[in-house]
């Protein structure tokens, strides 16, 4: 088992982690750290004009990456949390664009995973959460796929995934238009 300490201590250094999620391993890293956001992009090789997914234990985490929304739109993103779904909400100006891509939206989520969730509590942030693959690859779904696929270029939090089978859905807050189901 790794202990909390170590994993914060990663995390603050610009490391980058592998760990369970709903439905697969996600890589994730301190969404306020360019040089881990970077590590991240390069390990998936994936466009930073996609932008990524944060994940929180509570809305309070997310909180600094997202713009004022009024209470109709608060209670919608949080009538579907925990769980899996991902919602698309306008950025606050201090989010970084290296978080938003081509943007102006940041993809959000609460956890239902306890792991997940666990160590959002532990980092006391938000985390990056991307699909542990290579971009448009298939998704690592254990902790031996992770070590093929990344080696040591990132810590592997070892764990269980949830029983869904299928990513998180995405859909536009302000919208409301679903873009993944």
């Amino acid at each position: 088992m790794i202990g909390g300490a170590r994993i914060r201590q990663h995390l603050k250094r610009g490391g980058v982690i592998a760990y369970p999620t709903e439905s697969c391993y996600g890589l994730g890293c301190d969404p306020r750290n360019p040089r881990a956001v970077k590590r991240v992009l390069a390990l998936k090789k994936r466009s930073a004009a996609k932008g990524l997914i944060l994940i929180a234990a509570h809305p309070r985490q997310l909180r600094p990456f997202l713009a004022k929304l009024p209470p109709l739109l608060q209670r919608r993103m949080r009538a579907a949390w925990p769980g899996p779904h991902t919602w698309l909400v306008p950025a606050s100006r201090d989010c970084p664009a290296f978080l938003r891509g081509v943007h102006d939206t940041i993809a959000v989520r609460v956890t239902a995973h306890p792991g997940a969730a666990h160590l959002c509590r532990l980092a006391e942030m938000a985390l990056v959460s991307t699909s542990a693959n290579l971009s448009g690859g298939k998704p690592a779904r254990t902790a031996e796929e992770c070590r093929r696929m990344f080696g040591r270029r990132a810590l592997i939090i070892p764990g269980r995934i949830g029983p869904r089978r299928r990513p998180s859905t995405i859909q536009h807050l302000v919208t409301g238009q679903v873009i993944r189901k």
